[in-house]
């Protein structure tokens, strides 16, 4: 029996200025676990005078993280929040019952040649948290757990996995890690977990007979050993957790289990009601017609 249930190939998509690689949700699968949303930017160059422009824009019922593995964020938000975003920190933002934010290459950075890689996910939040006030968390890098096993360095992002719990406070089971293998080791996943998928960055791996290519998602069946090898260096993103108890809904930047809810958030963007971003009140993304 295949381990692997399906394979995602993300689709290019223009944020405006920048391309990102779309993974989830896709026409084959919504979600993965929690996971709903899941970007690859980069590895990008931009030259001076260029960057990552997203203007203010809002979010109900989820949390974000943005994840770089190379160059810097500019994170503000409708709290008040101002973090620049670097590589290997955490930054869990709760949208809850709403927020709005920007994530912009800073002019420091944007006056010089610079270069931006990393992921953005989405994880939907339970029903009875869809509504919670919005919230922003930085966890720095060297707080969170990581840790070498058999030539492959393992970093847990958020939930827990291999025994490690990540500080981040969590709402449904889940795990996202960051691994890095050697050439010629192996990685077994999680087991305790319904739900699992691995999304390879670069490098080249093995489970069982099938290789598995660079920048796809691979979905895999549920209770089954999965051992991962790697022929080359290998960096690759491990995610998953236990699926919601209802189906979710998903329309531009907002995700809810009620239609109604994301009905209202559209009027309530239109009607300019969201709390403006601090540091950054004059531009915004209109609601899509």
């Amino acid at each position: 029996m295949s381990l692997i249930d399906l394979t995602i190939v993300p689709k290019p998509k223009d944020l405006g200025g920048f391309s990102v690689h779309r993974i989830l949700p896709s026409a084959q699968r919504q979600m993965v676990g929690p996971f709903i949303f899941l970007d690859h930017l980069g590895p990008a160059t931009f030259a001076p005078g260029e960057g990552i422009n997203v203007r203010p824009h809002p979010h109900i019922g989820l949390a974000t993280v943005t994840y770089l593995f190379q160059g810097e964020v500019l994170h503000r938000d409708s709290l008040g929040t101002e973090q620049v975003i670097t590589p290997g920190a955490m930054n869990w933002m709760i949208a809850g019952r709403g927020i709005a934010h920007s994530e912009r290459t800073r002019p420091e950075e944007k006056d010089k040649l610079h270069y931006a890689h990393g992921l953005q996910s989405w994880i939907a939040l339970p029903k009875a948290y869809e509504k919670m006030p919005p919230a922003f968390h930085h966890h720095p890098a060297d707080s969170l757990p990581e840790w070498t096993q058999a030539g492959v360095t393992l970093k847990l992002l958020a939930g827990s996995a291999y025994g490690y719990e990540a500080p981040v406070t969590i709402y449904s089971p889940m795990f996202y890690v960051e691994v890095k293998m050697q050439a010629g080791t192996r990685l077994k996943l999680p087991v305790e977990y319904r739900e699992r998928a691995i999304y390879l960055i670069d490098g080249t791996l093995r489970i069982g007979d099938t290789n598995i290519a660079p920048k796809t998602m691979t979905v895999f069946v549920q209770g089954e050993t999965v051992i991962l090898e790697a022929e080359m260096p290998t960096h690759l993103m491990l995610l998953g957790g236990e699926p919601l108890s209802e189906p979710r809904f998903i329309e531009w930047n907002f995700v809810s289990s009620s239609l109604e809810r994301i009905r209202q958030a559209k009027a309530d963007w239109k009607a300019g009601l969201f709390d403006k971003v601090a540091g950054d009140e004059i531009e915004f993304i209109p609601l899509p017609e």
